[in-house]
């Protein structure tokens, strides 16, 4: 039996009902045991088996049925964002955020806001504010790239970048300590271009301008 006394106990009892599910232990369909079945069974309480199941109700693999027990409604599951995140490299998750913000970045073009170019050209200025430290200077990008996305007024472009942020952070705070920007003026510029398309309204050269920045970013890890 697998030792579950680390933490966090309900993610690993999760992994373990998981991998029984997926081993066929129980059938499409079918009620899994009850709590006080599978608590001595996972070594942990009834709490916690209680919250693995919700874990895996979320990802679609449980149903809980008030009044009538738990069923199995899939046998397996994808994984969620974090660990996929915690395992994929800063390249990855930079292609993937070349996805997200290039994309955003043409909507943003057609859909912004008199507020959300305010907001952008805050956050633009914001990144050069004296007297940053490496962690707040990351911060300060973040809200721009982040403003940009919102401009975009596309909520999953919104939700799917909040969920690289801190993967990215950690990257570029450990990037800009072993190799700080050769040009902070020509970053700024990159960035500024991008928010000046955006304000203009021209979606081609925000998209060219975003992509070519965070290629830019990416040959820095390769």
């Amino acid at each position: 039996m697998p030792d579950l006394r680390r933490v966090p106990l309900a993610d690993q009892a999760a992994d373990v009902l998981l991998a029984r599910i997926r081993a066929r232990e129980w059938a499409l369909g079918a009620k899994l045991p009850g709590e006080t079945t599978l608590a001595p069974q996972l070594g942990v309480g009834r709490s916690t088996v209680r919250e693995a199941i919700r874990q895996l109700a979320g990802r679609g693999v449980l149903d809980a049925r008030q009044g009538s027990g738990v069923y199995v409604t899939a046998l397996d599951a994808p994984e969620d964002w974090d660990r996929v995140l915690r395992r994929a490299d800063i390249v990855t998750v930079l292609e993937a955020r070349t996805a997200i913000e290039v994309e955003a970045a043409t909507l943003a073009a057609v859909r912004r806001t008199p507020a959300d170019l305010r907001a952008l050209k805050r956050a633009l200025a914001g990144r050069t504010a004296p007297g940053q430290s490496i962690e707040e200077h990351v911060d300060a990008d973040t809200v721009l790239h982040r403003a940009i996305v919102v401009a975009a007024h596309n909520e999953v472009l919104t939700e799917m970048f909040d969920g690289f942020v801190p993967r990215v952070r950690r990257a570029m705070v450990d990037m800009l300590r072993l190799r700080p920007a050769a040009d902070e003026a020509a970053d700024q510029d990159a960035h500024a271009d991008v928010v000046a398309a955006i304000a203009e309204r021209r979606a081609d050269a925000a998209a060219a301008a975003t992509r070519a920045h965070l290629d830019a970013l990416k040959a820095g890890f390769v």
